[in-house]
Order: C-alpha cells, then structure tokens, then sequence
C-alpha cells in the first residue's frame, strides 16, 4: 500500500485532453476550478445576505480577479523569480508558442505573491469604479479566497511541479521519474495555506471583527504557513537559496506578514478611533 502511495505521481498525466498540437493541462483546469469555488462560495454569501453586494458586482469582481490574478501572477514570477532570462527572452514573457521547436508549451511560471499584487490592484480598480469600499470588499472575499487557493496548489501537484525536498520519510512520493523520495508539498501548501485557512477564516466571517482584520488574517495567516512549508518545498533550482536555508518564497511570505501586521495594528487603531 505505501508503494502505490509513494508511486502515485507516476500515475497522473498532466495533461488532462489535447486539440491538435494543443494540450490541456490539469493546472489551467485547477485555476478554474479555484475561481469557480470562489465565485460561488460568494454568491453564498450574498444570497445569505452576507455584505451588501449583487450578484452583478460579484461577477465584476471574479473576472477582474482572475485577469488580475494571470497578469500579476506571471510578471511576478519574470520579476521575482527569473528576471535576467526574461530580459534576453521578452518574447516568452507572454508568448505560449515556442516558435524555436514550432510547439505549443502554455505559459510557464507564475508567483503567488506576484498574484496577490494583481488582484489587489484589480481589485481597487473594481472597488474605486463601483464605490465600494476597499478593504470591505477584501474582507468578503478573503474566506473564499483560501479555499480557491487549495485547487491551485492540487493543480501543481498533478503538473508534477514545485516539488518538496529529498526526504527518507514514508510520505514523500517519486516526481519525474527521480530516484529519491520528495516532500509532496504542493499537498502541504493545498492543505495548510488553502483547507486549514480557509476553515479558521470561514468560521469568524461573521464576528463583527474590525474592518481590515480579516484581510490581515488571510495576509498573516498564509505567510506563516508559507514560510513553514517552504521548508520541506525545494527551491527553484535556478534560484537555489538565497541566504543560509531562506528561499525566495520565504522572503515573500516575510514582507506579507510585515503587512498584514501593520494592517492588523491600523485596523484595531482605527476601531478604536471610531469607538
């Protein structure tokens, strides 16, 4: 049974169909699956009377997200991740054909962090249009959010991608053909960053918490366990570790978390301002 378990990987072809020379990945079917949980886990909401928007307003703001989400997503990655590449080779920045083999390869590459960016900027843009306010409407969607968040990581474990460290424990698996036992930490981050976050920041939505705070949770509440996962995910082989055992990710998740306290200290001052 631990053999099958630890061989599992094996068994799943990342490309879920093709239409001529143009392949479906598992992962772009993931990225819809999260946009489509958090659309409807808000229309939920609204439908419960949870906040004060539409149905309307909620399809605004999911499509915005998700372009949003995409831009931000892969130009975080060229920037944080492989910048000088992408300088000599503009072109694949945004190009899914590979014109030197004559193939369709998809977009490779995006940043969560780089994402989060995208759709705060897609998000102010929405809010500032409709004139809601900001940190109400993050307030609203963060809960879904998580659990959205838990798809995309399942989707770069059936790309076979972001895989863990070498491990001698039973629960690590075989990824592309390697010989060595690796962390599956896509699961951890699916589990941890996505499921667990989602049930803590589903279960206080509506606990009249100062507005910001639950935004400040989501930011604090991923960027701790982000940078505790990390530790058993293997950096990006072209980056390594960029001080001592500290990776990219993890470097990331610190800035986040350095936001979402001043956000959280702001919120509970400006409560307090109010009261």
């Amino acid at each position: 049974m631990i053999d099958f378990y630890q061989h599992i990987p094996e068994f799943i072809n990342p490309v879920a169909f093709s239409v001529g020379s143009l392949s479906v990945h598992w992962y772009s079917l993931m990225w819809i699956a999260a946009f489509a949980a958090t659309y409807f886990l808000l229309l939920w909401r609204v439908k419960k009377g949870e906040g004060s928007y539409d149905k309307n307003f909620i399809q605004d703001v999911t499509a915005n997200a998700l372009i949003g989400a995409l831009i931000g997503g892969r130009l975080g990655y060229v920037i944080f991740y492989d910048l000088p590449y992408y300088l000599a080779h503009p072109l694949q920045i945004i190009s899914p054909y590979n014109f030197a083999t004559g193939e369709w390869v998809g977009i490779y590459g995006m940043s969560y962090h780089g994402g989060v960016i995208g759709v705060v900027i897609a998000l102010m843009w929405t809010a500032r249009k409709k004139k809601k306010n900001i940190l109400d409407l993050f307030d609203f969607i963060v809960p879904a959010a998580s659990l959205g968040y838990m798809f995309g990581r399942i989707g770069n474990f059936f790309n076979a991608e972001l895989v863990g460290r070498i491990t001698q424990s039973p629960v690590g698996m075989y990824f592309n053909d390697d010989v060595f036992l690796r962390h599956p930490s896509q699961l951890y981050e699916a589990f941890f960053e996505g499921l667990i976050l989602f049930v803590i920041l589903w279960s206080v939505r509506n606990r009249g918490l100062p507005r910001g705070v639950m935004s400040a949770l989501y930011l604090i509440g991923y960027s701790l366990t982000r940078f505790g996962v990390e530790f058993f995910r293997a950096p990006d082989a072209h980056l390594g570790f960029i001080f001592a055992s500290i990776t990219m990710g993890q470097i990331l998740s610190f800035i986040m978390l350095g936001a979402g306290i001043v956000l959280l200290i702001s919120s509970y001052k400006g409560k307090k301002t109010e009261n």
